[in-house]
């Protein structure tokens, strides 16, 4: 379950606060993080030869993660939150995921097959989420491996590449990872869909 979203609220709103304070709107939150997951992407490339380059990719990572959990709340505080907004949220954060993955795949910690396999199951993962409202559900969090915990995920695979850059079963712990995610995700995208499914025939 995507159960650090829930638990986040309670840090993401005095935070959203702070936020408000500082001027700034949901919207130019939402494109701070993709400023955010683009030079992650950029520190993960560079990573293939300079492994230090990782430290700030994770930093990049957690920077996108608290810009993505702090606009809906700011959204909310503003009374901002509507469907224009809800848009570019979900549509920055799909290029965001794609991008953070990408990087990783394209500095060549993980053969291309799955790096693919991969961005296909995180993009399934959050098509599923979002379709249950096209069906006039509420949108589904649930599942093994939500955003929030898959970039909780990069961040400590990403901090632990950096300190232990050797290979582990012919792979470093980046490979790792993205293997991780490409079976979590595709098993979170089916369990949304049954979960879906089976709310569907009530």
């Amino acid at each position: 379950m995507d159960d650090l979203r829930e638990a986040s609220r309670s840090i993401t709103e005095p935070v959203a606060e702070l936020v408000e304070r500082a001027g700034l709107t949901p919207n130019m939150l939402s494109a701070l993080s993709l400023c955010f997951s683009s030079l992650a992407f950029l520190l993960y490339y560079t990573s293939a030869s300079d492994q230090r380059m990782l430290f700030a990719a994770a930093i990049m990572v957690m920077l996108n993660g608290i810009a993505d959990a702090v606009d809906g709340a700011l959204a909310r505080k503003m009374g901002y939150a509507d469907r224009r907004g809800d848009l570019l949220d979900h549509v920055i954060d799909r290029y965001s995921d794609v991008l953070m993955l990408s990087g990783v795949i394209f500095a060549g910690y993980v053969r291309w097959e799955v790096g693919l396999l991969a961005v296909v199951g995180v993009l399934m993962t959050s098509y599923i989420g979002t379709q249950a409202q096209a069906v006039n559900l509420r949108r589904c969090y649930g599942g093994m491996l939500g955003r929030a915990d898959r970039l909780v995920f990069l961040v400590v695979a990403t901090l632990a590449n950096a300190i232990h850059p050797h290979r582990i079963g012919g792979l470093q712990i980046l490979g790792w990872m993205v293997l991780i995610t490409m079976v979590l995700s595709h098993i979170t995208a089916v369990q949304r869909f049954i979960y879906i499914w089976r709310s569907l025939g009530r």
